[in-house]
């Protein structure tokens, strides 16, 4: 039998009860295993895995909303090991277990795969959950490339390019992410290309319209814009050569804050009609 032991709380009852429960689901699947008398387990086999996805939807979708709260960094971590935890259970209900040496298998391999997918989880990431300095709101959400209305500065044209400028940075993250090395270089170049030429054209278009209003800011929206480009005309190609994925991450995750915070804190003081 497989113990909730101290070592594996984490210190948030909500989310340490549940582990319990997820304990007690592993160590019914144990028994199945580990009795002598195999009967057809059919039924019951099905049952354990309808049973753990939706206690695993349920459980994980708490613990998010616990760190999207906080703004904890280990929801970036987390949410792809939830999504691998689901997909592998469905993997499991799929395959055939008509035969009872199937469904001994299939026992065998969910008991192997439980156990140490939650221990690992727990012990190296769930632990970690609220220890860790938090990270500011955009940083995790399920898409921080998401353009939303906390975004709108009221201004028609401004709104349209800022929403533009989200789908670039949107697509670029997509390509970073399912990087191929062989093809993926010239196509995020390409991108940032983009990147830098509509943002030339939309902080002309932003400081027009300041021009227009005599806005009092515009110098130091200026040298803001200035400060952005010279960031998209000094990309190291030394630095996507050596390591493309891990510095084109951190550069996305920059330009993106930036422009977040500077819609926020800077555009948003813009007046409009």
């Amino acid at each position: 039998m497989f113990e909730f032991t101290d070592d594996c709380k984490i210190g948030i009852e909500q989310v340490d009860e549940e582990h319990r429960y997820l304990f007690d689901i592993l160590n019914r699947a144990y028994i199945l295993v580990t009795t002598d008398y195999h009967s057809d387990y059919y039924q019951r086999l099905k049952d354990i895995l309808a049973e753990l996805d939706h206690y695993a939807e349920q459980h994980f979708a708490h613990e998010e909303e616990y760190m999207a709260k906080i703004c904890d960094p280990e929801l970036i971590l987390q949410r792809p090991q939830h999504a691998f935890f689901r997909e592998k259970i469905l993997e499991f209900d799929l395959i055939n277990i008509d035969g009872l040496e199937e469904q001994q298998q299939v026992l065998t391999d969910l008991v192997s795969f439980l156990a140490k997918w939650l221990y690992r989880h727990i012990l190296s990431s769930d632990i970690l959950i609220g220890k860790l300095p938090p990270l500011e709101e955009w940083m995790v959400k399920e898409n921080p490339c998401e353009f939303t209305d906390d975004y709108l500065v009221g201004i028609e044209l401004v709104d349209r390019e800022h929403k533009e400028l989200f789908r670039i940075v949107d697509r670029a993250n997509r390509l970073v992410k399912s990087y191929d090395a062989s093809s993926g270089y010239d196509k995020i170049m390409d991108i940032l290309n983009e990147l830098k030429a509509y943002t030339i054209e939309h902080f002309g278009d932003e400081e027009e319209y300041m021009e227009s209003i005599r806005y009092e800011g515009l110098a130091a929206q200026k040298r803001a814009h200035e400060a952005f480009v010279d960031k998209l005309e000094n990309i190291s190609l030394e630095e996507i050569d050596n390591n493309p994925q891990e510095y084109l991450q951190e550069l996305l995750e920059f330009l993106l804050g930036w422009l977040i915070n500077h819609i926020l804190h800077t555009d948003k003081k813009i007046p409009h009609n």
